[in-house]
């Protein structure tokens, strides 16, 4: 059986998604580029991109449906089905899963009762495993709405759950003050966010992030030169930057060179021979 066509929004609301879509798409050369925010459009509309939503792309931009579908289904940002008003991530790549993201996780899901992917019955909380978002040196990350929660335990994380569906204020540990999914959706469409707050929060790398861009800089004294392990003990000497000594804790102070292959003629490795297999 064929499927039926998806219905349009309402007039007045179809009226103001399209003042909105225009002004989107005279922002690009080419209006297919348009495509990606208009999709955030429609899913601070609606939620997440539904039919509906779908057609809309596609008229406002002389598309069909199938390429809109397709690339609304190739990036995680856009929701497939309704979700919630706080996407509560946790991030379970490498680093933050070693320093506790898989614990988080698991706890947050027998906390809510619900798991990857999976909305709270009152609909206030989805839960997801994200991808890495760029702030290992505040591992482990939760991210809501995509914005950070850094250094997370699964107690301060399940806090932060009750008081999503409580309704409290939560502050997140840097960047904007946090808003709804639609409401964020509506900003990633690339509209001002006119909250009080907003325009000054301000977020940034933490400090291991910008080791080496202070070194570059000549802000931090470089690390102290450390013999190799096969040579004698000695009171290794502090390298003297702008007239300072360097701190013996540095950072990269443990990286001694190493005794390779390489470096080890009497060691030599290649490739092997037929003979020694």
């Amino acid at each position: 059986m064929p499927q039926m066509p998806a219905p349009d929004y309402p007039a007045e609301v179809r009226a103001r998604l399209e003042a909105d879509a225009r002004e989107v798409i005279a922002r690009y050369p080419d209006s297919r580029s348009a495509l990606l925010p208009l999709l955030h459009l429609t899913q601070s509309e609606d939620g997440y991109v539904t039919r509906t939503g779908v057609r809309f792309c596609a008229e406002m931009l002389g598309l069909t449906t199938a390429e809109v579908t397709a690339v609304s289904t190739f990036y995680s940002m856009y929701r497939r089905k309704p979700s919630g008003d706080y996407q509560v991530g946790v991030c379970t790549n490498t680093l933050c899963a070693v320093m506790g993201g898989d614990a988080i996780f698991e706890e947050l899901g027998e906390h809510l009762g619900v798991g990857n992917g999976e909305t709270t019955e009152d609909g206030k909380v989805t839960l997801e495993h994200i991808e890495c978002n760029a702030a290992c040196d505040f591992a482990p990350v939760v991210m809501v709405n995509w914005e950070f929660f850094d250094n997370q335990t699964p107690e301060s994380a399940k806090q932060l759950v009750d008081d999503l569906r409580a309704g409290r204020e939560v502050a997140p540990t840097r960047g904007a003050p946090l808003c709804t999914y639609r409401d964020t959706a509506r900003i990633l469409a690339g509209f001002p966010d006119a909250r009080p707050g907003a325009v000054e929060a301000t977020g940034g790398a933490g400090h291991a992030s910008l080791v080496g861009l202070r070194l570059a800089k000549g802000e931090d004294a470089p690390g102290r030169i450390v013999s190799p392990r096969s040579a004698p003990a000695e009171r290794t000497e502090d390298v003297p930057a702008g007239g300072k000594e360097a701190p013996g804790t540095h950072p990269s102070s443990h990286d001694a060179p190493q005794e390779t292959s390489a470096s080890d003629p009497e060691h030599p490795a290649g490739p092997v021979s037929e003979e020694g297999e």
